[in-house]
């Protein structure tokens, strides 16, 4: 039987699995590292799924201040020179960020629920763009219902059913179960990348990297068989 272009394209494709946070800097500065690969071959296999991982689980649903979730995660003076560095990080790699403005950290569980979501409605990577855009760009309050809301009108989504989703417990137990899931597989920090379901890639990996990844793969799905 000889494939089809459909079937062939088909056949062509390797799932990258991203887990990640929406306040997480380094998914921000690592998603942005990645699309730039990603925009380089057009052509690349890589079908994205993104997964929920909270960096906060025990963050109160309201959130909080987010000097004093700082001071209280890393200390006073270690807390700017962790920040410092994510800062140089992001201006070296030309990741636009505006730290100054962000003043709550907030639980995510909504943020991942709208993530999930967006999955089912095919525009999971529009959203995640998104909530590190409202985060990292704009200082807004990804926590929030109505953020929320709009963030995924600008994707498409319908706004009035997810606020009456966000409103429910709609998801929230399937989010911590694949949370916790994660973590017992070994993933204790992210971003962390899972290429083919077989090979882990945590951190924020530089364009290089990941242009040689998608040029051995496409190699091998290339290479006659």
């Amino acid at each position: 039987m000889t494939d089809t272009p459909e079937t062939a394209a088909a056949a062509a494709t390797v799932k990258l699995d991203i887990l990640s946070d929406p306040i997480c800097p380094w998914c921000y500065i690592g998603k942005t590292l990645l699309d730039r690969a990603l925009a380089e071959r057009p052509g690349h296999p890589f079908v994205i799924e993104w997964h929920p991982f909270q960096l906060n689980p025990d963050m109160p649903r309201e959130g909080m201040d987010r000097r004093d979730y700082l001071v209280s995660k890393f200390g006073e003076e270690t807390a700017d020179k962790v920040y410092g560095q994510i800062a140089e990080r992001a201006k070296a790699e030309g990741v636009a960020a505006d730290f100054a403005q962000i003043t709550r950290t907030p639980n995510t569980l909504n943020a991942h629920r709208l993530i999930h979501w967006a999955g089912l409605e095919q525009v999971q990577d529009k959203v995640v763009d998104a909530l590190f855009t409202a985060n990292f760009r704009d200082g807004r309050d990804i926590g929030d219902a109505e953020v929320l809301a709009d963030i995924a009108d600008s994707a498409g989504m319908d706004a009035a059913v997810v606020r009456r989703l966000l409103a429910s417990d709609a998801d929230e137990e399937a989010i911590r179960e694949r949370d916790a899931h994660s973590r017992k597989m070994g993933v204790n920090s992210v971003p962390t990348f899972i290429v083919a379901q077989q090979h882990a890639v945590p951190g924020a990996q530089p364009v290089e990297l990941w242009l040689q990844v998608i040029d051995e793969i496409m190699g091998q799905l290339d290479a006659p068989a």
